[in-house]
């Protein structure tokens, strides 16, 4: 009984006292984790505060009722729960808004683990955190339903939702919600680019049920080769893994999937180790390509020793349930290869709700959801889109050079010199970000040597440029202009900087802060967003991870996947995922992959 009273105490002073529980992860694992705890601590201190606040007000609430009738709040409609959409909620902090999320799925997944949970290096449940979690430490008004949004009605300010959780309860299964602001965070869907055979024969990796079924058919095939009345070839073919895409998802599970072949396998079923094959299938000239080439030859070397095989410029053009066919660039040779599983990882495509969406405003021969550099949908002020079902369409400088030259030649003598040039270069480098990377690609210190050069004049004092001077000089500055990658990190900045924003709505109405207006008078109202990159991993296998981090920083090796190890358990949701993570990586090393299949 004493025993009992003990953990009892122990579960409701963690409870209580949740630094406990964050100092014994702390203590677990250090760097990425330390400065995690520092976030949560000023996240805590700031709770603090609110809750203080909030007494007061309640104190005081009879008082302001009789003086003065509580505005209405504005209502915001978010539809998703994935990284854009947890950022949004994290980073939201203005009680004036009255927040209703919309999602199909109850939680947020940490989705960069998805490859570790496919074999048992993580489990499913460690990288999940409900999103009720999430909004009730909020002390703002939000409530969550459990519902697929199947159509946006912009012009009466409405959607049409739909109920996935299952009710025998009598009552309309579709609802219609209202909305002042409505953000669009729904993510994407896997792109097949209508190849026969996908839909029926492979797998995917977006969603932590993806996770769960691979896991599932990668133990099961093990044990089916195991059985005593197979032959060897078709053992051969029950075993043989296909990746197609040699992205980071794909190299991660092909890795992945090496590692538990490698420490596990060889232990549980030594007799059909050497019948195993893992082949990674890539379009084009080499994996990885979104990465610096060192770590590109590097991983394609490791893998070569590996014994991974990696066709390159294979283009897959059918699968059926027994073989995958695939063609060589250059000689057009077909190959059909039988298989034993497929997971297809070659790119995202927008979701039926998304493509109907932009059928109706407009956009249908767009690949995703067009949006300006403030994250609001073409067209539409109170309709915002960010994360991976939408793209920022960067206004180019040529489209405005004529209102740019006018509003900085204020003495409207024709000429632009370099002094009214110099008084609104920030506001041309903020409003179009592609001047900055022209000048760096140019090697260019700034941009009065640009003009210089397109004026031709030694001294800089002489430099006055007439309106066609000034559009060749500038010429050149749109081939700048990249599209954000479709990832996890570019949402997470994309849903706090959207927070950030509402959090500060009334404040910027009043007092603009952003950009000089080209077309019109003033200031916008915020900074336009700006993608901040902080760096990319790839897991190699064996222990070994390549990093990409900002200035061209590359190391590969053992002490980038302690860095991995630091910084994705540093950046998980909460303290409950960050300690069953954690506990999860301590359990393999001692006690190996769990190969249970559940």
């Amino acid at each position: 009984m004493r025993s009992f009273n003990l953990f009892g105490r122990l579960s409701r002073a963690f409870q209580d006292y949740p630094s406990l529980s964050r100092i014994i992860v702390v203590s677990t694992i250090s760097g990425g984790g330390l400065i995690a705890y520092a976030e949560a601590n000023a996240y805590n201190g700031n709770r603090g505060h609110i809750a203080h606040a909030d007494a007061m007000t309640s104190n005081g609430a009879h008082g302001i009722a009789s003086s003065e009738a509580v505005p209405k709040k504005k209502k915001v409609v978010l539809l998703g729960t994935g990284w854009a959409g947890m950022s949004f909620l994290k980073n939201l902090n203005n009680p004036s808004y009255e927040v209703e999320v919309l999602s199909p799925r109850n939680f947020f997944v940490f989705t960069p683990l998805l490859p570790s949970v496919t074999c048992g290096k993580v489990e499913a449940r460690s990288i999940v955190e409900p999103i009720r979690n999430i909004i009730r430490k909020k002390n703002v008004d939000i409530s969550f339903s459990e519902a697929e949004c199947v159509k946006i009605d912009p012009q009466n300010k409405k959607i049409y939702c739909r109920a996935t959780v299952n009710s025998k309860l009598k009552g309309e299964e579709e609802f219609a919600v209202d909305y002042d602001y409505l953000i669009i965070a729904v993510g994407a869907q896997v792109n097949t680019f209508n190849t026969p055979g996908v839909e029926q024969n492979c797998h995917f990796l977006k969603e932590v049920e993806d996770a769960q079924k691979i896991r599932k058919n990668v133990i099961e095939s093990f044990e089916k080769a195991s059985l005593p009345n197979l032959s060897d070839e078709e053992r051969e073919k029950i075993l043989h893994f296909v990746i197609v895409g040699g992205g980071p998802t794909g190299v991660e599970f092909a890795a992945e999937l090496y590692d538990f072949v490698n420490e596990d396998v060889v232990k549980l079923y030594p007799k059909v180790r050497e019948f195993v094959k893992i082949t990674l299938l890539e379009a084009t000239d080499h994996i990885l390509n979104m990465f610096d080439k060192r770590i590109t030859n590097f991983a394609e070397g490791k893998f070569g020793r590996d014994g991974i095989d990696v066709k390159l410029g294979s283009m897959v053009t059918k699968i059926n349930d027994n073989e995958i066919s695939t063609k060589a660039r250059g000689n057009g040779n077909t190959t059909n290869t039988p298989y034993g599983m497929v997971l297809w990882s070659t790119g995202i495509g927008p979701r039926p709700l998304i493509k109907e969406f932009m059928k109706q405003i407009g956009q249908g021969n767009r690949r995703a959801l067009a949006t300006d550099e403030w994250l609001r949908v073409e067209g539409f002020d109170t309709i915002y889109a960010l994360g991976d079902c939408a793209t920022i369409n960067q206004r180019k400088v040529m489209e405005d050079i004529s209102e740019i030259f006018k509003k900085a030649d204020k003495d409207e003598s024709g000429t632009l010199t370099v002094k009214e040039f110099q008084e609104i270069i920030d506001d041309i480098c903020e409003r179009y970000p592609q001047v900055e990377l022209y000048l760096k690609s140019k090697q260019v210190r700034n941009i009065v040597d640009l003009l210089k050069e397109a004026k031709g004049d030694a001294a800089k004092e002489s430099i006055e440029l007439n309106i066609e001077e000034f559009k060749s000089a500038l010429s050149q500055v749109d081939s700048q202009m990249k599209n954000l990658p479709a990832t996890a990190q570019v949402a997470n900045q994309q849903g706090a900087y959207l927070a950030n924003c509402f959090n500060r709505m009334e404040e910027c109405e009043k007092n603009p802060e952003g950009p000089a207006r080209f077309r019109g008078t003033g200031r916008h109202r915020f900074h336009p967003f700006r993608y901040r990159h902080l760096g990319q991993f790839a897991p190699l296998g064996g222990e070994q991870t390549a990093a990409q981090l900002p200035g061209d920083w590359v190391s590969i090796g053992h002490s980038s996947q302690w860095l991995w190890y630091s910084v994705y358990a540093s950046k998980q949701v909460s303290w409950r995922t960050r300690a069953l993570v954690v506990s999860d990586w301590v359990r393999r090393f001692i006690f190996g992959r769990d190969t249970s299949g559940i």
